[in-house]
């Protein structure tokens, strides 16, 4: 279970390692799409429910159904109505339709953040404040004294200390608001494959990025989850 709210009485939630495990393989999934397909493809709905996972723990991403091909050439971009799953969204595709390799990443930083915290993107049983994930993590981000309340209690505090900081740098380097501030997702990966690795020491100058939470649509103004889903969804209907 990727959200430890998804848990039932007899399952047991994944231990820190098989939570990075799961990361790198989905990150290596994104990295084939954007580095060796030809031309790259943009997943575009990258998100907890696309990721299959077998009896060992190793993901995949599934369900291609909004993917396309991505800009080639000296193209930047290629613009398209917005698609995808509110929560998850990249905010400059969100705003503009304009879509990159970089939208994907903040997907997968959302997705990577879900199973630091054991929440999901959106969920409308939590405290108003806390129902949208990078709603709720972004002031977080700001204090260090706070990064340890990000990481699911669920994990029982069986999780490296220094681990838990690099895992949130990343997935916070994901979540920048101005996309050519995230990373390419094989750097992406190789951080992954590291942290993954039981036996990684991290550095002890790690320290996750501060965040904005992003303004998801023209001239809308993020109030209560549910009405800026609304209106994100109706944007999807304007476009169409």
């Amino acid at each position: 279970y990727l959200n430890s709210a998804d848990l039932t009485p007899k399952s047991q939630p994944l231990s820190w390692h098989t939570r990075m495990k799961i990361a790198v393989d989905a990150a290596r999934g994104l990295e084939y799409l954007h580095e060796v397909a030809n031309p790259p493809v943009v997943y575009r709905d990258l998100k907890a429910s696309n990721i299959l996972l077998d009896g060992n723990f190793s993901a995949k991403l599934a369900d291609f159904g909004l993917a396309k091909l991505g800009p080639v050439g000296d193209k930047t971009h290629v613009t398209t109505r917005v698609m995808g799953t509110y929560g998850y969204c990249a905010p400059e595709y969100a705003m503009s339709g304009k879509l990159t390799k970089m939208s994907d990443i903040y997907c997968f930083g959302v997705v990577f953040l879900e199973l630091i915290t054991g929440r999901r993107a959106i969920d409308t049983t939590k405290p108003t404040r806390e129902q949208i994930l990078v709603h709720w993590a972004a002031p977080l981000f700001k204090d260090k004294k706070k990064f340890t309340k990000m990481a699911d209690p669920k994990l029982d505090s069986k999780y490296p200390l220094k681990g838990l900081y690099q895992a949130l740098a990343i997935s916070s380097m994901c979540l920048q608001e101005e996309a050519s501030s995230r990373p390419l997702i094989s750097d992406v990966v190789t951080a992954l494959t590291f942290l993954a690795d039981p036996n990684y020491d991290p550095p002890d100058d790690i320290e996750p990025l501060p965040i904005t939470v992003p303004n998801f649509d023209r001239g809308i103004s993020l109030g209560e989850p549910e009405e800026v889903k609304e209106k994100f969804e109706e944007k999807q209907v304007e476009d169409s």
